[in-house]
């Protein structure tokens, strides 16, 4: 019996020893059809980091709701969620939606989805173009939260840097723009 668990064995480890270096080359090999400097991580691409802050007139657990996927379709105009998960449309962690960008979709995951202490994230990509991630921080100040948002953007290829860099020139000038929205609709919905 331990004669043939040894042979066993050896059978194993032989077979092992032969086919793990050649999967090895399989899994660091260069693609078919494809460029080594756009399969390599070797060219810097665009990444900014912007972030913006403003004054919700409302207290922190009436504001944050606001800032889940299917909630700010109340305030912030254009915003068209397609969720897939969970369905149906329910702001929570883990949601996972698409959103159109002209003929393209980015595809987005809420990462954190935190009212009670204030943290949203989520993080979306728009495949061969760019990622993004978006962080929310709700701080109670009184009768009113403060909101900051920070946006975390990086290019995924030469094209998309440009685009990127204009992103982050429209992110720095979007606190008003928030805000305003935000508040009006919190005026008009006052509980």
């Amino acid at each position: 019996m331990k004669a043939a668990w040894l042979f066993v064995i050896g059978v194993v480890c032989g077979v092992a020893g032969t086919l793990l270096p050649r999967a090895a080359m399989h899994l660091h090999a260069t693609p078919p059809n494809s460029q080594a400097s756009e399969t390599m991580c070797d060219t810097v691409r665009a990444h900014t980091k912007e972030k913006f802050v403003f004054i919700a007139h409302a207290a922190m657990e009436r504001v944050a709701p606001l800032f889940g996927a299917d909630e700010e379709r109340l305030w912030a105009a254009n915003w068209e969620p397609r969720f897939i998960h969970p369905l149906p449309a329910k702001d929570a962690q883990g949601m996972v939606f698409t959103v159109a960008h002209g003929h393209r979709a980015s595809i987005w995951v809420n990462t954190e989805f935190d009212l009670k202490n204030g943290r949203v994230q989520y993080v979306y990509v728009i495949p061969d173009a760019l990622t993004t991630v978006i962080t929310l921080r709700l701080t109670p100040q009184g009768n009113e939260t403060g909101v900051q948002v920070e946006y975390d953007r990086t290019a995924l290829s030469a094209e998309a840097d440009a685009h990127v860099q204009h992103m982050a020139e429209q992110d720095r000038s979007a606190g008003p723009e928030w805000e305003k929205a935000v508040n009006e609709y919190l005026e008009k919905h006052k509980q």
